[in-house]
């Protein structure tokens, strides 16, 4: 007996991996990988009461010169950060190697404030619109020492510490005379800060579409409000954990952390609150609209069968009539009449003319 062929599977459609960074299952915890890498900038700045002073693309040798010197040191990395890189950074300010291999896979960390005994490291959610619309969420890492403070960013997009940055570099800025404490609340605010834009976007989108959906909603209406509801959703995945770091912030009594500096992170932890509240208000409307629109189409739909049934109901009469006179049986009354065929239309306008008087006051129409 003849073997049959089995026919080839076809070939699978490429699907785009989810991308959670986490590695193979048994790697040692810790472990960097050597195949990451796409850091756009690093900038190095230390500061003192004297001066300030930056340079870009850091070696391990001025990481520790500049620790060596006594003065308070800022390392801002834009990208991806390799594990050649990570170990510079490992070695020169002592972090953990893991909080190393978390700076290497963003996107698989909640926001989370972890010790290390020398170091603080916090991990935050920055939001970021894509050229499309998008709003994509892009993981900040910072490290906070005695006198250091190293932070890991996004490199797409504007640069999130930008104004810090220039508060930094400004002479009349008291930023230099705090400790690097100071500077870590400072990073950790614009992070918390930069949502605020984003909601008082979504307030006016919101806005428009609750007069859409009041004036004409259309099909599109319920596309944009979808839109809307997922932004949101991404936003409430961003800010929702922040609350919780920044709060453990506040109330753990960590060293690195002086007590001034605290006051500053409980008006940070009020900003993420607040937060947090515009945005269930917000998120409650978009449900809201949906509401409005079902309701809307509900509504037109219910006008346009009232429409059709007075329609059908004032022509009931008059297909009788034509019914009745359509018949042609011999002898019926007035089907040799003269005047028949204009009679019969005067009597249909004045049925229907009658009827539509009627509906008029009953309000049916």
């Amino acid at each position: 007996m003849a073997e049959r062929a089995v026919p080839a599977r076809p070939a699978a459609s490429p699907r785009r991996r989810r991308g959670f960074g986490f590695g193979a299952p048994g790697t040692s915890p810790g472990t960097l990988r050597d195949d990451v890498g796409g850091v756009a900038r690093v900038v190095l700045k230390t500061y003192d009461d004297a001066g300030i002073t930056t340079v870009e693309g850091p070696t391990p040798a001025l990481c520790e010169a500049a620790r060596a010197k006594g003065a308070k040191t800022w390392i801002d990395i834009a990208g991806r950060p390799d594990a050649a890189l990570l170990r510079v950074l490992g070695d020169a300010f002592h972090l953990h190697s893991l909080a190393l291999e978390d700076v290497q896979r963003p996107g698989a960390q909640r926001p989370k404030a972890e010790s290390y005994g020398r170091t603080l490291f916090v991990v935050l959610n920055d939001v970021e619109r894509r050229p499309d619309g998008r709003l994509e969420i892009e993981q900040v890492s910072l490290f906070l020492g005695d006198d250091f403070v190293v932070s890991v960013h996004d490199a797409e997009g504007e640069d999130p510490f930008e104004p810090v940055r220039r508060r930094l570099d400004s002479d009349a800025n008291p930023m230099r005379k705090r400790g690097s404490d100071y500077l870590f609340y400072a990073l950790v605010d614009v992070v918390v800060d930069r949502k605020f834009p984003f909601l008082e976007d979504f307030g006016d989108r919101l806005e428009m579409l609750e007069t859409e959906m009041l004036a004409d909603a259309t099909r599109d209406s319920v596309v944009h409000i979808q839109e809307a509801r997922r932004a949101l959703h991404v936003l409430r995945r961003a800010i929702w954990p922040e609350r919780d770091v920044v709060n453990a912030l506040v109330r753990d009594d960590d060293p690195l952390i002086g007590a001034e500096t605290r006051i500053f992170l409980r008006d940070c932890y009020d900003h993420a609150a607040q937060i947090i509240e515009i945005l269930e208000t917000y998120r409650e409307t978009a449900s809201s609209l949906m509401d409005i629109y079902v309701s809307s189409i509900s509504n037109r739909l219910n006008d346009i069968m009232r429409v059709l049934t007075v329609i059908a109901t004032i022509f009931m009469p008059l297909s009788f009539i034509a019914s009745v006179y359509g018949m042609n049986f011999e002898h019926m009354p007035e089907l040799k009449w003269y005047w028949a065929y204009p009679a019969i239309w005067v009597v249909f306008v004045a049925v229907a003319g009658a009827m539509l008087v009627w509906f008029r006051r009953r309000r049916f129409l």
